[in-house]
C-alpha cells in the first residue's frame, strides 16, 4: 500500500497567505484523488515540520524559494523527492523546474512525475536553491524591512536611501585556492550560471552543471549603479565594465573576521566570517512534470555554456567585513 503524500505548505507569505481561511480547502482540491497528510505551518515552523517528514518518499513543499531551500537542507543526499508547490512569492525555483503555475496541475506531479537530481549550494551550513548576495541586496532588505516591512512597495524608496549611503566593501576572497583582493558593492554567487543574455537575464540552463556562478559587481556611483541595473535587466550589462571578476567555480570562501549580512534566496542571515559558499552537486531529488526540460539538457538553440573566467590580477591581506 502506498503511503499518502506528505505536504507541509508554509502560510506565512507569497500565494499561501493571501488564501487565508480558503488555504486547506485549496490544497486538498488541487490534491483530489491523491491520499494526502497535509500540514499547514507557519514559516518559523517550517523546519520542524519538514524533520519530521524526513524518510518519506515524496513529500510535496508549498512555499517560496526560501521555504524549498530550508526544506532542501533536510532532504539533500536522501531517497526523499522534494515537489516544488508554487505557494511563493516570485517561486524562481518552480519556474526553473518547468512546475506549472496551476496549483492542481503541480499537484498531479506527486503521481505522474519523473524524478530529477539537481544541484544545491549552500554558505557555511545554510542550504540555498537559487542564490546567495552580499553588499547592496542586504542592506536593501534591511532598510525596506525596518521602515516600511516587507512589502514591495517599500523597495524604492529603500533602494535609493541605500544608494546614497553605500560604500564599497574590500573583500578577500579564495575562488577554488586563488585568493583575490575585490572591491564591490554587490557579490553574487548563483547556484549554478546564471545567464546575463538579453531574454534570459537571471535565468539558469542547467540545475547540475556542478558549479556556483561568482559576479562581482564594479565599484560606481549611485547613478552608475542604478545604470548597471537597468542594463542588467536588458541583457546588456558589460562584462568588463561593470564586472570586477566573473566565475565558474567549485568553492569561494569570503575570508576576514567579525560577521556580515547574507541574502540566501532573498532571506537575510547574520553570518560569520570567514564563510565558505560550495556547490552539492546532485545533492536533491526533485519531481517534476514529464514534459519539463532535463536539467542538464542542452541549451536552446544549441548554443553552448559560456564559462565565467575573468579574474583580478590582485591579491593582498584579508579584511574584517564586520
Amino acid at each position: 500500500m502506498n503511503e499518502p503524500v506528505a505536504v507541509i505548505v508554509n502560510t506565512s507569505g507569497g500565494t499561501a497567505s493571501s488564501l487565508g481561511d480558503k488555504l486547506e480547502a485549496t490544497v486538498r482540491a488541487a490534491f483530489a484523488g491523491q491520499e494526502i497528510d497535509l500540514r499547514l505551518v507557519e514559516g518559523k515552523h517550517i523546519t520542524e515540520a519538514v524533520k519530521a517528514a524526513a524518510g518519506r518518499s515524496v513529500v510535496a513543499i508549498g512555499g517560496g524559494d526560501g521555504t524549498q531551500g530550508s526544506a532542501a537542507a533536510t532532504f539533500a543526499s536522501s531517497e526523499t523527492a522534494q515537489i516544488v508547490l508554487p505557494l511563493g512569492t516570485r517561486n524562481h525555483l518552480a519556474k526553473q523546474l518547468g512546475m506549472p503555475a496551476d496549483l492542481a496541475e503541480a499537484a498531479k506531479v506527486a503521481v505522474g512525475g519523473k524524478a530529477e537530481q539537481i544541484d544545491l549550494a549552500k554558505g557555511g551550513e545554510r542550504v540555498f536553491v537559487n542564490n546567495a548576495s552580499i553588499g547592496l541586496y542586504t542592506k536593501l532588505v534591511r532598510e525596506r524591512d525596518r521602515r516600511w516591512g516587507p512589502k514591495w512597495l517599500g523597495t524604492i524608496p529603500a533602494t535609493w536611501i541605500v544608494l546614497r549611503t553605500l560604500r564599497a566593501k574590500p573583500m578577500m576572497l579564495c575562488i577554488d585556492g586563488r585568493r583575490e583582493r575585490v572591491v564591490t558593492p554587490l557579490l553574487f554567487i548563483g547556484n549554478n550560471r546564471y545567464s546575463l543574455e538579453a531574454g534570459s537575464v537571471g535565468q539558469r540552463e542547467s540545475l547540475s552543471d556542478g558549479v556556483l556562478s561568482l559576479f562581482v559587481v564594479a565599484q560606481a556611483s549611485p547613478l552608475a549603479l542604478i545604470a548597471f541595473a537597468f542594463r542588467a535587466l536588458l541583457g546588456k550589462a558589460d562584462g568588463e565594465r561593470d564586472f570586477c571578476a566573473l566565475a565558474d567555480a567549485k568553492e569561494v570562501v569570503v575570508e576576514g573576521r567579525g560577521a556580515i549580512d547574507v541574502a540566501f534566496d532573498g532571506e537575510v542571515e547574520r553570518m560569520a566570517l570567514p564563510l565558505t559558499f560550495a556547490i552539492m552537486p546532485g545533492a536533491l531529488k526533485v519531481l517534476v512534470p514529464h514534459e519539463a526540460a532535463s536539467p542538464d539538457a542542452p541549451p536552446a538553440g544549441g548554443r553552448e555554456r559560456q564559462s565565467l573566467n575573468r579574474l583580478p590580477h590582485r591579491s593582498g591581506e584579508p579584511n574584517s567585513l564586520a
